[in-house]
């Protein structure tokens, strides 16, 4: 039906044409009041100059004709009010139809969104979320006292040396004090007679190889 009746328009459309009318009607009503004010200007003109060429009856017609036009303007200022009024009432509508429209889009986002909420799956990721919390708080509590424990080996250990080296260096400093009291033995105690004749057969083999240089040279001088 809508190729012989014409396609059916939405409210918003209709709107817009209502608002696009609205505003023409204003605009023709505003030029009509200027021209009645401007016939108004050119009545009371016309009025003076009667009046000076003592043209009474003149006078009293274009008078009449002079508050006619002053009520005209009048009532159109009074229907461009009204019409004013109308296309705010039609703009109030736009914007009402507006935030239903946004309404249903949001109310659908929602709705389809809870349609995906599945609780009993969150309460279950929850609940293992929690325990695993739980898990490693537990793992991290035994692992500091693991470093504690560690750490407090390490530190009785490093007591017990120093107690240890202390000792020693005690003992030490005795020891060596007995040490320094001892007398030094002779270098020559001990010593046989094999190692004193040593340097003796040394010396002598030394003189016979120097006067066999001794010969030689003597040898070259001559020659």
């Amino acid at each position: 039906m809508d190729f012989l009746f014409g396609k059916r328009k939405t409210p918003q459309e209709l709107l817009r044409q209502n608002q696009r009318a609205l505003n023409k009607a204003m605009r023709e009503l505003d030029r009509e009041r200027q021209r009645l004010e401007m016939s108004e200007k050119k009545i009371i003109a016309d009025i003076k100059k009667m009046a000076k060429m003592n043209q009474m009856d003149s006078v009293r017609v274009m008078a009449k004709d002079l508050v006619r036009t002053r009520q005209h303007v009048k009532k159109f200022v009074m229907m461009r009010a009204n019409i004013q009024a109308v296309s705010l009432k039609v703009q109030t509508l736009k914007s009402q139809d507006a935030m239903a429209q946004a309404m249903k889009g949001v109310t659908t986002a929602m709705k389809r969104m809870n349609q995906q909420l599945n609780l009993p799956q969150i309460q279950k990721i929850m609940s293992e979320f929690e325990k695993q919390s739980e898990i490693m708080d537990m793992k991290e509590e035994m692992m500091d006292d693991a470093v504690n424990d560690a750490i407090g080996e390490g530190d009785e250990e490093t007591e017990s040396e120093q107690i240890v080296q202390q000792v020693l260096d005690e003992l030490g400093i005795e020891m060596g004090g007995q040490l320094n009291n001892i007398p030094v033995a002779d270098s020559s105690i001990g010593t046989s007679k094999e190692q004193q004749k040593q340097p003796q057969a040394a010396a002598a083999a030394l003189s016979d190889v120097d006067a066999d240089l001794q010969a030689r040279l003597e040898n070259l001088r001559r020659n």
